[in-house]
């Protein structure tokens, strides 16, 4: 087959490639490497602002596949109408899962015992001592029990945990346990000693930590929020913070970026991170993996992984994992 395959690594540095489609790299330049309208295969470029990514899709006519390089879609969702019916999007499951899990479980023990203050303490040449709470004998909810939302169990495993709860869209079973529905969350949230959220941003999630969800929250939780910053509703995670009831780490904001002056930047009990959760050293070697396995399916004409929502079907998002 001949199609173009718009790529935002360059190909040379993707072995394994199958042959037939003209790959051109893009990653987001002001002038396109071809005609959009050629364009079969279109690989979103990654980690840019928002909007970018969706720039070239009202002229790519010919397109079949628009392929994320994260998990979420929310940033190239909004294009899509652009687009002709049966176009297919697919998300990155099996990409973020490692980075994401091992930010997840930073943000927890640096939080916990108290990193950040021996940071600054260390700064100003201090010995701070003190007694900090343990992850050990502690109770985690899971909110968004997807991909990563189980590399996060897989690697809070060892820790001695008192108890895993995990909630997603759907309940159902897994190998470690129940998955509750949404609807159990205002049972579960008083439990949990720390709560994690890795859901999709959709409407169903946007601003799901609002100021009741964060009001059922014990005295004294940790609120990790690795998924998206509209996922928490900021204004009733501010009043929360400054009360000194609950703490926070956040990878993800709303602003986003943050800017400075931002009230979050000086709460009381927070830890922020730059939306840091994807970009690592394990991010290239993944996304070259589904990238080649990808595109081999799609030469061969065999049904494609991580077939997220087609254009023009019926049925909605079918997103389960969270938005790195």
């Amino acid at each position: 087959m001949t199609a173009d395959v718009w790529l935002p690594i360059p190909p040379d540095e993707i072995e394994g490639l199958p042959e037939g489609p003209d790959y051109r790299f893009w990653d987001g330049a002001e002038d396109y490497p071809a005609d959009p309208a050629a364009c079969a295969f279109y690989v979103v470029p990654y980690m840019k602002p928002p909007g970018l990514g969706q720039r070239p899709l009202p002229v790519m006519s010919s397109v079949e596949v628009v392929q994320t390089l994260s998990a979420g879609i929310d940033h190239v969702e909004p294009g899509l109408r652009h687009l002709r019916a049966g176009v297919r999007l697919c998300n990155a499951r099996g990409v973020h899962e490692a980075s994401t899990a091992e930010l997840t479980l930073a943000l927890i023990l640096a939080s916990l015992r108290g990193i950040p203050g021996f940071v600054r303490a260390q700064d100003e040449g201090e010995w701070r001592g003190g007694f900090r709470p343990a992850l050990a004998d502690k109770t985690v909810l899971i909110v968004g029990y997807g991909s990563i939302g189980a590399a996060i169990e897989d690697r809070l495993a060892p820790f001695e945990l008192a108890r895993v709860a995990r909630v997603a869209r759907s309940e159902r079973t897994t190998e470690r346990g129940p998955v509750h529905p949404l609807t159990r969350l205002p049972a579960l949230l008083p439990e949990a000693d720390v709560v994690v959220l890795s859901t999709p941003l959709t409407e169903t999630t946007r601003h799901l930590a609002d100021a009741d969800f964060l009001a059922r929250m014990k005295d004294g939780a940790l609120l990790v929020n690795v998924a998206r910053g509209g996922v928490v509703d900021t204004k009733a995670l501010l009043a929360e913070l400054e009360s000194g009831r609950i703490t926070a780490a956040l990878d993800v904001t709303d602003p986003e970026p943050l800017p400075p002056g931002h009230p979050l930047w000086q709460a009381p009990g927070v830890l922020i991170t730059p939306h840091v959760g994807g970009p690592t050293s394990a991010f290239l070697p993944r996304a070259k993996r589904l990238l080649v396995d990808q595109l081999s399916r799609f030469v061969n004409r065999e049904p494609l992984r991580n077939v997220i929502l087609t254009t023009g079907a019926d049925s909605g998002p079918l997103t389960n994992a969270t938005a790195t």
